[in-house]
């Protein structure tokens, strides 16, 4: 299957799937951090994740306002506004599977450690998922989208590694 994407289209799905894998990172950096501090306590864990990326994502907005303001030398506009934060959104949402695998964890419906797990393997398959999706779009033969989706893999476990070993 060929994905076609071009003009404003490719450019919103090219921003947002920087957010998406962003996103995806912060969110696997805080799992693995989490799970070393609250290993018992998935619903904690995730309370940091989702906040971590809340408060990301609120960086992120408030940081292109400010270089859209100056990179268009006028106010900023609430729709640009708007536009910014609904671009900017998918660093949240690159959340949602780790944070939902460990409220699984948090209401019992798995073990808690069973839930950090899931979480984090659910992170590295959202990776690889933004791998192929990038592949795609880019009309990347077998071998590329397989290069693509090792790098998103490596380059997430090379930074919550390096994350890890630099907080602890």
């Amino acid at each position: 299957m060929r994905l076609t994407v071009t003009g404003a289209a490719r450019t919103e799905l090219g921003e947002r799937l920087g957010g998406f894998v962003y996103g995806t990172i912060v969110v696997l950096s805080v799992v693995v951090a989490g799970a070393r501090d609250y290993g018992h306590e998935p619903g904690r864990v995730a309370a940091l994740a989702a906040i971590t990326c809340v408060v990301f994502w609120l960086a992120h907005v408030y940081a292109h306002a400010l270089g859209d303001t100056v990179a268009h030398e006028e106010r900023l506009s609430r729709h640009r506004l708007w536009t910014i934060a609904r671009r900017e959104a998918s660093i949240v949402e690159a959340a949602v599977p780790p944070v939902a695998a460990l409220l699984l964890g948090t209401f019992g419906i798995v073990a808690g450690r069973t839930a950090l797990w899931l979480a984090f393997v659910l992170g590295l398959v959202v990776l690889a998922a933004q791998g192929v999706v990038y592949a795609r779009v880019e009309r990347l033969a077998a071998l590329g989208t397989l290069c693509v989706v090792a790098a998103n893999i490596a380059l997430g476990l090379l930074l919550v590694a390096l994350k890890l070993f630099l907080s602890h």
